[in-house]
């Protein structure tokens, strides 16, 4: 590591660093209000939100994790993997918040799946008071986190399995299992499993956090009476009370407890010796239960597909429906109305794709000058600092974030803004680019030191042409990560900035249907826009 590389170093651990710390202090300060903790375990809602936000956030994540082994383990090795990982990048492009809106849709009592059910099953010619979304058990809400983050944590693994690397000694070491007589899934779950297992547990920590601490889809889809703990906490940090807003941080830090709690379990869970006798020893077959199972999860990726396509579906026609008397069908009249106005909303498009290519830019320039001049132990010291903003609540995020700006004096203005989306975005982007960056073969430079090429020519003519796909698709990670940003556009931006992500969760709850398909369609659209020329930028070239 030589001079030049050790003062990047420090300049890059101080550009991210600084604010990085100074929002985690801002945000340990409004922990020290004793009145306020107090008022957080007097007040009536606090239990009952404390319990549903475990129920639907443990539930989800276990399922999520489940379900993504048992599609690697009937997938992985082979050409079915291949397009399992190509089709991950449309689910991946649907924001959070646009497929609850879209799930609402089909879900709901005048929802489509009880309109297509109605003429022959159910008889009913009006929409029936039922729970189907918003439910008090929190299932819609579990459904949500279930169909979102199993892509992702399937995207995690396909970072790790693509190394060229990692997938030829997997590969041969399910192989020489398989000599030795093991079934397919049982040399799965012996060999692979507990091999990716460790290196997906910063994923797998994201999407536990996410799914305890969610608050924009929970919005739209979670159970209101009571709310999970982070949408009461939401709420809180929105009164114009400033005894209620310091309850809304003290049940912030409430959530980052409870997390930090989860997280020492997913840590240590690995290295009892109970956990690696059960998946390192056993019959040479898989049990019955894992057989089915695997096989279930064949059915299940079928499922997931059906419904991705059948929720934006349902927002495509709602944000062309006109009258729709239920139980129609199909809408009687159609009308573009809804999308005049969005197209007409030129504020909102600006205000969203210039915070979106900003911060992806940004994060991904950090990212890429962080793994080529960073040593690896560095790297690895500091990855809990930058991963902040991935595993604290957002409710307790966005209160540090705002401390930050206000600090500063960029509180409501676009560079504030542009800060707080590109501190969420970095985390995202270090993901994706790590596995390809740091497996990249290192013999490629001594070839190139060799012709009389410095590092300049190296970087330029070999590494990053070849490494194009990954950076691509990190850019595109960081641009749909801020496209997705609620609570940092509401909260640091005062109000006073518009996204077609704020607008879209916004109008879920009130009765304007088109218009709410119509930001939703747009929130899933410029994502899946940049994903795809990521792909297209992606595709290895022939000349």
């Amino acid at each position: 590591m030589g001079r030049a590389d050790r003062m990047v170093s420090a300049l890059l651990i101080m550009t991210l660093g600084l604010p990085l710390l100074w929002a985690a202090w801002a945000a340990a300060m409004a922990a020290l209000d004793a009145s306020a903790w107090q008022g957080l375990l007097a007040d009536s809602q606090t239990l009952q939100a404390l319990g549903l936000t475990l129920w639907t956030g443990l539930l989800a994540s276990g399922l999520s994790v489940a379900l993504a082994a048992w599609l690697m383990s009937h997938n992985f090795p082979g050409p079915a993997w291949a397009r399992l990982v190509q089709a991950l990048g449309p689910m991946l492009a649907v924001p959070h918040a646009a497929f609850a809106i879209g799930l609402a849709f089909l879900l709901a009592p005048s929802g489509w799946l009880l309109r297509a059910l109605s003429p022959w099953a159910t008889g009913l010619d009006a929409p029936p008071p039922w729970a189907t979304t918003q439910d008090p058990w929190g299932l819609g809400l579990v459904l949500v986190l279930i169909a979102k983050e199993v892509p992702f944590l399937l995207w995690a693994a396909a970072t790790q399995l693509q190394r060229a690397d990692v997938a030829q000694v997997w590969t041969r070491e399910l192989l020489v299992a398989r000599s030795m007589g093991y079934g397919p899934r049982a040399a799965w779950w012996r060999v692979l499993w507990p091999q990716l297992w460790p290196r997906l547990r910063w994923p797998m920590l994201a999407v536990l956090a996410y799914s305890l601490t969610v608050v924009d889809v929970a919005l739209v889809i979670g159970p209101t009476t009571p709310p999970t703990l982070a949408v009461l906490a939401w709420q809180w940090l929105l009164d114009a009370d400033v005894t209620v807003n310091a309850r809304g941080a003290a049940a912030a830090w409430l959530l980052a407890l409870l997390v930090g709690a989860m997280a020492g379990l997913l840590w240590q869970v690995p290295r009892q010796p109970a956990w690696r006798t059960r998946w390192t020893t056993g019959a040479r077959h898989a049990p019955a239960h894992l057989s089915m199972l695997a096989r279930a999860g064949v059915v299940g990726l079928a499922a997931l597909l059906c419904l991705y396509l059948a929720v934006m579906l349902s927002l495509a026609v709602g944000s062309v429906a006109g009258i729709w008397s239920f139980p129609a069908f199909w809408p009687q009249t159609l009308t573009t109305s809804a999308w005049a106005s969005v197209w007409g909303s030129l504020a909102t498009m600006g205000t969203t794709l210039t915070l979106a290519l900003g911060s992806a830019l940004v994060a991904l320039l950090w990212s890429v000058a962080w793994l080529e001049c960073a040593p690896a132990l560095l790297i690895d010291r500091l990855r809990r600092l930058i991963y902040l903003p991935l595993v604290l609540p957002p409710v307790l995020w966005v209160v540090g974030v705002h401390g930050l700006t206000l600090n500063w004096g960029i509180d409501a203005t676009w560079a504030g803004l542009w800060l707080a989306h590109t501190l969420a975005a970095v985390p995202y982007v270090l993901i994706a680019l790590s596995p390809a960056y740091t497996g990249f073969d290192p013999r490629f430079r001594h070839v190139a030191a060799s012709l009389g090429h410095g590092r300049a020519v190296f970087l330029w003519r070999v590494k990053w042409p070849l490494l194009r796909a990954a950076l691509a698709s990190a850019f595109a990670v960081g641009f749909a990560v801020s496209v997705a940003q609620y609570l940092p556009t509401l909260f640091v931006g005062a109000g006073r900035f518009a996204t077609v992500t704020t607008e879209a969760v916004t109008l879920a709850s009130g009765a304007q249907r088109s218009l709410t398909a119509a930001y939703a369609w747009l929130q899933w659209l410029l994502p899946a826009l940049v994903f795809g020329l990521a792909a297209w930028l992606g595709k290895p070239r022939r000349y």
